[in-house]
């Protein structure tokens, strides 16, 4: 943040604050929360289009800007966007979209046509229609189905997939969850997959990552997490999902009010403003990353799970209900 005449830095929006966690070869790994809790900052910085200020990332076990270029990150990590128009270049017919990449990795032009014509083939996109035509001609998607093919031309192992089917109507929603699924066991893919919607990424996701202003609240496996929100926000954002059963209405806010500004975030736990639960440690003691019920893969950064906190519900296994 700057302001004056000399332009001078006053202040900066934390992102990103402190996050760390792992994806596995061949796992689906889910990030969800509200707007502006850092998702789309968190992709960006796994593919390499935001520089980060402190830590590390490192893939295969080489970390980037010492044993890893931004160029050998991209060989194997790719990103498809939420916006499936803006994303495409006007300018490039289909097929030149997605033999674009592997032509500047030094394919020749023939090669790089034949891989765009099985791409288009592979997700769904009939090359003799489809290879000629511009962004402008397709439906939406059309246009993430070549978004797809065009990251799997340069031959991933690693796809980091950003609300990419959240501007989709439902029918064509699933036909491109459903083609993930298959194009991971195919191609041996490992995605990061982020959405608003906690069904779909309960559909396809083996692990669910929840963030909070910048921060990882709640890490686990999906059933898991499924079975025990392990934090009030993850609770908060369960029981704002809306359900087919009429004798299960939300009739109460799970949660009041907006997230604080990121410039000046709240000491402490940062989502104890809003936390039906806070207490006076909540605002003072920045909760630790704890096991849920001893589980080496589950995690919550909560005061309510640490019995040496000091929050009066430490040592609660039902403390969450009203939440939910």
């Amino acid at each position: 943040m700057r302001k004056g005449i000399f332009n001078r830095k006053t202040n900066a929006v934390r992102a990103v604050d402190g996050v760390s966690f792992t994806v596995a070869k061949g796992e689906t790994l889910g990030i969800v929360g509200e707007s502006g809790c850092g998702k789309s900052t968190t992709a960006r910085l796994l593919v390499g289009l935001e520089g980060i200020d402190a830590g590390d990332l490192i893939f295969d076990g080489d970390r980037l800007g010492v044993d890893l270029s931004l160029k050998d990150l991209w060989d194997g990590v790719q990103m498809v966007f939420q916006d499936s128009y803006a994303s495409l270049n006007p300018r490039l017919t289909i097929e030149e979209t997605i033999a674009f990449g592997p032509k500047m990795r030094g394919v020749a032009a023939d090669e790089a046509r034949r891989l765009a014509h099985e791409l288009l083939g592979r997700v769904g996109l009939a090359p003799a229609r489809f290879a000629g035509r511009y962004p402008h001609e397709l439906s939406g998607g059309q246009r993430q189905r070549v978004n797809i093919a065009r990251s799997l031309a340069m031959k991933p192992r690693l796809i980091i997939l950003d609300e990419a089917v959240s501007a989709l109507d439902k029918s064509v929603e699933a036909q491109v969850l459903n083609l993930l699924r298959e194009l991971k066991d195919e191609f041996g893919l490992t995605y990061v997959f982020i959405s608003h919607d906690l069904n779909v990424v309960r559909y396809v996701s083996d692990r669910i990552m929840v963030m909070y202003l910048g921060e990882v609240v709640e890490i686990g496996p999906v059933a898991a997490v499924w079975e025990k929100r392990a934090h009030p926000y993850t609770a908060a954002l369960f029981a704002a999902m809306p359900s087919m059963d009429p004798d299960n209405r939300t009739e109460v806010p799970p949660l009041a009010g907006d997230p604080p500004n990121p410039i000046d975030p709240p000491s402490g736990c940062r989502f104890h403003t809003r936390c039906s639960f806070a207490e006076p440690v909540c605002g003072k003691t920045r909760p630790k990353s704890v096991a849920v019920d001893g589980a080496a893969d589950h995690d919550a950064a909560c005061h309510m799970l640490d019995p040496i906190s000091g929050h009066s519900k430490s040592a609660g296994g039902s403390r969450l209900e009203a939440a939910e």
